[in-house]
């Protein structure tokens, strides 16, 4: 995908208003269509602590007509191929479960409904992501952050009851974001655990896109991207520490 265009809350509301009335044309039926918004695009619908996404990421019940209302939208305001991502659904994030947990957002042209994952599935869903190189860390501070900020803190025990509902237990979340995770409610200067996690996030883009330009063929999965990322940073830490 291209990340050429960059979605916002605004933006986006208004691709699926449009996307709607498209598939309603399209349709000739009064059958009704649903979308669950995952990933950025639910940090952008649900919270306001990220401003932007590059991809939006969903899980779609709809006819074959949707898809063909997603190009069309896509052509008319020019936006990458497949914007409508599906491919989240062969991710480890995924679960047949989160249409259960996912939430109403809106319905637009009285035939889609956007529903949402928030708060502690949410959370579940990066924990399981727990990519380094992307939002993923960044994001799951950012919840725990504003939930905070709001008087609504969302406990330890919530998100232990949403990784086993979605996932059956913690057994496929690596360790080091399991302690990650632990440091944060020790801590709970969420703000400042905010800015520092983005910032880290910086840094292994960074190291992401020298891997890709000097190992052009060799990044073809996110393990191998996990992998060859780890030892990047590792190697830079010993620099650092040596300089």
């Amino acid at each position: 995908m291209s990340y050429d265009v960059l979605f916002t809350k605004d933006n986006l509301n208004m691709y699926l208003k449009e996307l709607a009335k498209t598939f309603r044309k399209l349709n000739k039926k009064a059958m009704p269509a649903e979308i669950i918004l995952v990933g950025g695009a639910s940090i952008l619908v649900n919270y306001g602590f990220r401003e932007m996404t590059n991809d939006i990421d969903a899980i779609i019940h709809a006819s074959s007509a949707m898809k063909e209302a997603a190009n069309i939208v896509g052509d008319k305001f020019q936006l990458p191929n497949a914007w409508l991502n599906t491919d989240f659904t062969r991710t480890k994030s995924y679960s047949v479960k989160l249409t259960e947990v996912s939430t109403h957002y809106k319905t637009y042209s009285n035939v889609l409904t956007i529903r949402t994952i928030s708060a502690e599935y949410l959370i579940a869903m990066k924990l399981m992501a727990g990519r380094s190189y992307k939002h993923d860390l960044s994001d799951i501070v950012g919840i725990l952050w504003e939930h905070q900020r709001t008087n609504n803190p969302i406990p330890y025990e919530a998100v232990d009851r949403a990784v086993n509902k979605l996932y059956g237990g913690w057994k496929e979340i690596l360790d080091d974001v399991k302690s990650m995770l632990m440091k944060l409610y020790e801590n709970e200067n969420f703000e400042a655990l905010y800015i520092a996690s983005k910032e880290s996030e910086i840094q292994s883009k960074r190291a992401l896109l020298d891997l890709q330009e000097e190992y052009p063929n060799t990044l073809q999965n996110e393990a191998d991207v996990s992998t060859f990322l780890e030892k990047v940073l590792q190697k830079k830490a010993r620099t650092d520490t040596n300089s």
